[in-house]
């Protein structure tokens, strides 16, 4: 359990009033003149985010009120577990979405470091704790995964992490490790991969009845990217043990899959290396020849990601999935283009690209979609190869790497391709600074609808 929920009844846990700025004065009129009294004393003003201690006769705290937006998200309430003293609290309203934003604000990265103090605790209702766990503890992992350095998260240990993974769950788990993936036919994945000390991996986890729909996720887990050859700059190096995050995500959501028991085949690869440097790491100028058949130009070492996807995609897609979706930390560009706090999708499949914005809307976790706009294509031309990684046009780059991706994906698979920062590079309420999962709320959203799962 963790440490900012309780699931048994506390008699003596303090009510929280969620109140919205319209609902304010006339929530205010019902209240006691002592109340009254001691909201204005305290000179209390209602404004999204403000939050009062209300103490009884006895001065023991006996209630709070949080006035939020006049549209109620799960974020109005993410700031409360460290503004809160420590101690039990409940909702009056039994809301899901308050509960799950109250979880994720009480997130704490404490792997390296002692946390001054604990989040106060929020008593869950047995209707919803199941559905609040299961998304909050899974977030908490993908964000533990991102947070941790390299150095305790390489190839290795992410392989471990998705072997414990998947033996929690009675899932399947392998991996083909080094020079195995060679004789495997994953040149791609393992020539980014051969300069590590730390092997290059394919991750593969499978869980679920093979006579139900067919599910398959692939995530990128470049678990360090330093440009390869082509070296980033040391700003540019800094976050880069956040490479892995799509990977990361994919054994999320397939941890929420399997905790909520979706009647799902589910299947999921994550292509695990270190883009490092030494005397065998691979060059600008090479020629690898992937799974597919497809020989590939290498015009930038540090746009491997698609590279190890281009092996993954194909081995997905083999057994045809009914769903295909891969996460990724692709480009810089999709940040150019959005931000950093709202991920770019592209699909090839316009009802379900369509249906899983809208499940993003309703659940607070929105997305933008970007064209996988064919005339780029040419972009990727190479004089040698079938297709350049690298586009030789410096404008439209998320677009680029998409459409490098579509390469190694079939027209008659309905594919989700996700670019994202994976990364809060500003604390706000219910997201703290640090790895996060975007995304994952609304994808798991649509597949327990679209799976028969409310």
């Amino acid at each position: 359990m963790l440490n900012c929920f309780i699931t048994e009844t506390r008699t003596s846990a303090i009510p929280i009033s969620v109140v919205t700025l319209q609902q304010f004065p006339e929530w205010l009129a019902k209240q006691t003149d002592y109340i009254k009294s001691w909201l204005s004393a305290t000179q209390f003003r209602a404004e999204a985010g403000s939050m009062r201690l209300i103490s009884d006769a006895k001065g023991h705290l006996s209630q709070v009120i949080c006035c939020v937006e006049n549209k109620i998200s799960l974020w109005s309430v993410g700031h409360l577990p460290f503004m809160l003293p420590e101690g039990v609290y409940t909702f009056q309203a039994d809301e899901e979405s308050l509960a799950i934003g109250w979880g994720l604000g009480a997130y704490q990265f404490n792997r390296y470091k002692k946390p001054t103090r604990q989040p106060a605790q929020l008593q869950l209702s047995s209707a919803m704790a199941a559905q609040v766990l299961n998304v909050v503890e899974s977030i908490y992992l993908v964000r533990d995964w991102i947070n941790t350095p390299t150095e305790d998260m390489g190839p290795s240990q992410l392989a471990r992490a998705a072997e414990k993974l998947a033996n929690h769950y009675e899932a399947k788990f392998t991996q083909i490790v080094g020079e195995e993936l060679l004789q495997h036919n994953y040149a791609s994945i393992y020539t980014v991969g051969r300069a590590s000390d730390d092997s290059p991996r394919l991750l593969d986890l499978r869980w679920g009845n093979p006579a139900h729909p067919k599910v398959t996720l692939v995530g990128k887990g470049v678990c360090f990217d330093t440009g390869g050859l082509d070296i980033k700059p040391s700003s540019y190096m800094l976050l880069m043990k956040k490479d892995m995050a799509g990977g990361a995500h994919v054994l999320g959501l397939a941890r929420m899959i399997m905790e909520a028991k979706l009647p799902i085949c589910l299947r999921v690869l994550v292509p695990a290396v270190e883009n490092a440097i030494s005397g065998n790491a691979y060059r600008p100028g090479d020629i690898i020849k992937s799974r597919k058949g497809m020989t590939i130009e290498i015009g930038n070492t540090d746009a491997e990601g698609r590279v190890v996807l281009a092996d993954a995609l194909t081995e997905a897609v083999n057994e045809k999935p009914e769903l295909l979706i891969d996460i990724t930390t692709l480009t810089g560009a999709a940040r150019v283009a959005l931000g950093t706090e709202l991920p770019a999708v592209f699909s090839n499949n316009d009802q379900l690209v369509g249906e899983v914005i809208a499940q993003g809307e309703k659940q607070n976790d929105p997305m933008w979609r970007l064209p996988l706009f064919a005339l780029y294509r040419e972009y990727l031309n190479s004089q040698i190869a079938d297709i350049n990684n690298n586009s030789s046009e410096s404008y439209g780059g998320a677009i680029t790497a998409a459409l490098f991706l579509k390469e190694f994906v079939p027209d008659d698979i309905p594919w989700l391709h996700f670019d994202l920062m994976a990364w809060n590079s500003r604390a706000r309420a219910g997201r703290p600074q640090g790895g996060e999962a975007v995304g994952l709320r609304a994808l798991f959203g649509y597949l327990r609808g679209r799976y028969g799962k409310s």
